[in-house]
């Protein structure tokens, strides 16, 4: 490791001890970003790298709610407001055991540079609960989500900060949210995105992040003069984000064969098509079903307990899980059978270990902030027609989708041209930092 690179970690270890998902993020960012921090040495001289890493506020609240048998329930709610240099504070909330404070602030920390990529004005920030909603009845989901919005509340608005989904909070959760902000500020106003059609949503927003990562892809694709037609792909996850990149890469041409959940996975060496892809969507969204399901709805499809799908054999990858999915081994799998690509959309799914397996092997690696960034900037788009008070149809979404995407995809080219390798790591990092920074140091010492 660089020196530089050693002396800034130890300090931000020191003030952040056992925070290890935010250390990991943070580590990776300051690599890319210190040799390009040395050629530019304003950004040195106004302390920029120092500055970004502190969250501008973290907001930690106690979440009281009743279950249906009448018993009380105490769970613990966070808002990391990160930067908001360009814009309001942009980035989901999280209901899942797992939550804590260093996951939240890896994934406020990641939201700067990922929405500063999607070139929309909007700052980063990340929260959420370690709730459970798996289980829960829809009376205990509303009671708590009323509950974590009356302190929410105080802290956001649509200037300030405007929260969405994310792993455990769909639109079941944004509407009992909204509506409870609703009620408590007595105002119709786009604080929430991932809303319903019917008030305040937009289209294609549940697509998005699927959609985008798949776009990210084919850009990635293209400068190699290939495409997703006929290749086989392995997707993991089997939520929302994984759904729509199985439907858009089925759509393109691809074949994905592999689909996952915290049980195991399936490998259906047949393909996922529209019709298979729909019994996924009723199984997850409806039903609230494990994905062994599948194997044993369809014939030849495979079912491993407890295995994450880096093992079969594919040409391009869509990690869509969750965070450090991918470890080292599954890297060199993933080498060993053929991938060519590996497009991130969950974030940080692969360990720092494998991440340096796939540039040592210059395989087309899309990091998350730059691969997964579809969903918050189409959560951009809607705020914007909250903003216009209009709503654009499917085809128009879309479209600024794709261009966003290719937007992003140049910017990782323009910073990240190594030779005739494209680091993807690196020219995401640089290209999202170099307009916060910009921005941090044109607004003075704050």
């Amino acid at each position: 490791m660089d020196k530089d690179v050693e002396n800034f970690m130890e300090k931000v270890g020191q003030k952040n001890p056992g925070e290890k998902e935010f250390l990991q993020a943070v580590q990776e960012v300051v690599e890319s970003l210190m040799p390009f921090v040395k050629k530019n040495p304003k950004y040195q001289k106004h302390k920029v790298l120092e500055r970004i890493v502190e969250p501008e506020r973290a907001l930690m609240f106690r979440v009281p709610w009743m279950d249906d048998n009448g018993k009380i329930h105490v769970n613990r709610g966070y808002r990391i407001e990160f930067n908001s240099a360009i814009g309001p504070y942009k980035g989901g909330l999280r209901f899942h055991p797992s939550v804590n404070l260093s996951i939240l602030k890896f994934l406020g920390f990641e939201q700067i540079f990922k929405n500063s990529l999607t070139t929309l004005p909007m700052g980063g920030g990340k929260g959420g609960s370690d709730f459970d909603p798996k289980g829960k009845t829809d009376n205990e989901v509303m009671r708590f989500c009323q509950s974590f919005m009356t302190e929410l509340q105080r802290h956001i608005g649509q200037f300030t900060d405007v929260p969405a989904g994310d792993i455990g909070v769909g639109g079941r959760e944004i509407g009992f949210m909204f509506g409870q902000y609703r009620r408590i500020r007595n105002e119709f106003v786009g604080v929430l995105t991932g809303k319903g059609l019917k008030w305040g949503g937009s289209l294609i927003r549940p697509e998005a992040t699927g959609y985008g990562s798949t776009y990210f892809a084919h850009n990635m694709l293209k400068t190699k003069k290939e495409s997703l037609k006929g290749k086989t792909v392995a997707v993991s996850g089997s939520g929302n984000v994984a759904q729509f990149t199985v439907e858009k890469v089925t759509e393109l041409g691809g074949k994905v064969v592999t689909l996952s959940d915290s049980s195991g996975m399936i490998h259906d060496p047949d393909g996922i098509d529209s019709k298979k892809l729909g019994y996924v969507m009723e199984l997850k969204n409806i039903k609230r079903g494990r994905i062994k399901e599948y194997a044993e709805k369809y014939k030849g499809v495979t079912y491993e307990a407890g295995k994450r799908p880096w093992q079969v054999k594919c040409d391009v990858a869509f990690p869509s899980a969750t965070q450090n999915e991918i470890s080292k081994e599954d890297a060199k799998a993933l080498i060993d059978n053929g991938c060519m690509c590996v497009n991130e959309g969950a974030n940080m799914p692969s360990t720092p270990e494998a991440v340096e397996i796939f540039m040592e092997n210059k395989i087309l690696f899309g990091p998350g902030k730059a691969a997964n960034a579809g969903g918050v900037a189409t959560s951009g788009l809607e705020m914007s027609q909250n903003s216009l008070r209009i709503n654009w149809s499917r085809e128009e979404v879309d479209q600024k989708l794709q261009g966003i995407m290719a937007s992003i995809h140049d910017a990782c080219v323009k910073y990240g041209k190594e030779g005739g390798f494209v680091n993807y790591v690196n020219g995401a990092n640089i290209a999202g930092f170099v307009k916060v920074a910009d921005a941090m140091i044109d607004q003075g010492l704050i």
